[in-house]
């Protein structure tokens, strides 16, 4: 590979942050006092910080000095009123809830859509999605096309979402019986996997004969429009505004965490067309959040987010972010390293099954290579497989993803290449002594979304 191949950054760096150097011994302790939990790891003890790209990623100028235009008022903030007209604007949906973050819209969001009993299919679950899903009643249901389970098929457009599927749930159970569908762009725990137009076109077609509504998670939009441009026909002379604002036409809202390509470091909403939901959505955020102008944030990072969100659709910088990922998984690649194929928008994900085949998935493959690596270099990452999934709320055994994995998140404007080279590197170099990673079992697990907070041990 080429480094030339790869587009060079559209911005010019004017402050940083000194990170702390630690030597192996440091991190051998550092990891068994997180009991092997990369979330239990401080900030300071760690190099090069992959755990996520959720407000890990550096404003820009503008909009740090949109942070000094903040309207605090506890009602009526200019800020929000930014905020609600870019919503309107690329996305055009016309009503907006605020919110603290992405799952804050998405609890509002399952509270005022799902009947208990209801169905809720979606392309592939996520973590806190299915909580609150489940939390209010609801049934998930993974419609995602096969192939998106199948870490080395490289294909475009994996986070489609199976026609068939979703057509045989309808006759199954009945329109009725679905609280809506829920369209990830891009799939997160697929590998950020996008949905190409024609998918999300045909869902709304489908849904529309049966008066089902469609919900996106938009977290990652403006990555999904970039894969649009680059792989779909009849998108390459699109901009990244045109694209967007035709992927969102076909949607009833969305739920945003803007900690990702909002570009800030907290906030999100909920985006609704339907007068009612809406209505009811504000009598919640008032509940859950705070006052329907304002919901979990400050005036300030209402404006940061409006900034940010039309940031996000320059397609330079939406570019040289999904390219930059690329560039990992393509080092990887050809050391020979299994990962997700092909690599998608946010992140590089190391498929633990073949990295460690011996290992069984009772042993948690995926959260001692995320604990493994660390310790090799200093770098975090993520588990995304058995552990993330969490237990059944009835049978309370383990669910088993057929994708285990450990999630290279890349933060936005944060890393150069050259950070990246060294977590090629690191990766690289574990590969080849694999065979010396020990499984892991739990210590302490929680109830509830266990892989923040769990402890482990070796076996």
């Amino acid at each position: 590979m080429d480094i030339r191949d790869y587009p060079a950054e559209p911005y010019r760096i004017k402050s940083v942050e000194t990170v702390k150097m630690t030597s192996r011994k440091e991190r051998e302790e550092v990891i068994k006092r997180a009991g092997y939990n990369t979330f239990l790891i401080d900030s300071e003890d760690v190099y090069i910080d992959l755990l996520t790209d959720s407000g890990t990623n550096a404003m820009s100028d503008k909009q740090w000095a949109g942070l000094m235009q903040g309207d605090e008022a506890y009602a009526g903030s200019k800020n929000f009123k930014h905020l609600e007209a870019t919503v309107q604007e690329l996305l055009g949906i016309p009503h907006l809830v605020p919110t603290h973050q992405g799952r804050g819209a998405e609890n509002i969001l399952s509270r005022i859509a799902i009947k208990p009993g209801q169905y809720v299919p979606g392309n592939m679950y996520f973590t806190t999605t299915r909580y609150h899903q489940e939390d209010n009643g609801g049934i998930f249901v993974d419609i995602i096309r096969d192939e998106a389970h199948d870490a080395g098929l490289s294909l475009s457009f994996k986070g489609d979402i199976d026609l068939a599927k979703l057509e045989r749930l309808i006759k199954e159970k009945g329109a009725e019986n679905i609280a809506y569908v829920c369209l990830a762009v891009t799939v997160n725990l697929a590998g950020g996997q996008p949905v190409s137009m024609a998918n999300m076109r045909a869902v709304r077609e489908l849904t529309a004969r049966h008066g089902i509504k469609v919900f996106y998670d938009a977290t990652r939009f403006a990555e999904n429009a970039y894969f649009i441009k680059e792989q779909e026909e009849g998108y390459r002379d699109k901009t990244i505004t045109e694209i967007v604002g035709e992927m969102f036409s076909y949607a009833d809202g969305a739920t945003m965490s803007g900690k990702k390509d909002g570009i800030v470091n907290i906030g999100g909403f909920l985006a609704l067309r339907d007068e009612e939901l809406f209505l009811a959505a504000k009598e919640l955020v008032v509940v859950f959040e705070g006052m329907p102008s304002y919901g979990g944030m400050a005036g300030r990072d209402m404006e940061a987010l409006a900034i940010g969100l039309k940031e996000s659709m320059q397609y330079e910088y939406i570019r040289h972010r999904v390219l930059q990922v690329r560039y990992l998984g393509d080092q990887l690649l050809e050391a020979g390293v299994p990962i997700i194929e092909p690599v998608g928008g946010h992140a590089v994900f190391l498929d633990a099954r073949r990295f460690c085949p011996h290992l069984r998935q009772e042993e948690f493959p995926a959260q001692s290579l995320a604990a493994n690596l660390y310790l090799e270099s200093g770098v975090r990452s993520m588990e995304r497989g058995i552990v993330s999934a969490g237990r059944d709320r009835q049978s309370g055994e383990n669910h088993r993803p057929r994708l285990e994995t450990v999630r290279l998140t890349i933060p936005r404007r944060v890393y150069t290449y050259r950070h990246l080279d060294l977590v090629a590197d690191a990766v690289i170099n574990l590969f080849r002594h694999k065979e010396d990673i020990r499984g892991l079992r739990f210590v302490y697990e929680p109830k509830q979304l266990r892989f923040f907070t769990a402890r482990f041990e070796e076996i």
